[in-house]
């Protein structure tokens, strides 16, 4: 669904990951104890242009797990799902597992 929007620039759209608000065992979580303001990738622009014009890639690719700015981006709304909009630098990294 997201697919169709492509990024303008160096900006990346990203889908936040909404920790579980409870284990397995059924305890429920409270809100802060496991947030991390985290997301993946889902559609990366072509990049910014420096001076001389050449195209600087952005650091990301589609499937990265990011970790992402407290506040910041901006909201899309595409088929009842919500996205992000950043730009490459506000992202702060990539997560691996």
């Amino acid at each position: 669904m997201a697919k169709r929007l492509i990024p303008s620039f160096n900006r990346v759209l990203i889908e936040k990951i909404v920790p579980p608000s409870k284990t397995s065992a059924g305890i429920l979580l409270p809100e802060k104890s496991s947030q991390l303001n985290s997301g993946k990738v889902i559609a990366v622009g072509p990049g910014s242009r420096d001076k001389a014009g050449n195209l600087i890639p952005p650091s990301v690719k589609e499937g990265d797990h990011v970790l992402l700015p407290e506040y910041g981006g901006t909201q899309i709304k595409l088929h009842d799902k919500e996205f992000h909009l950043f730009r490459d630098e506000d992202i702060l990294g990539i997560l691996h597992d």
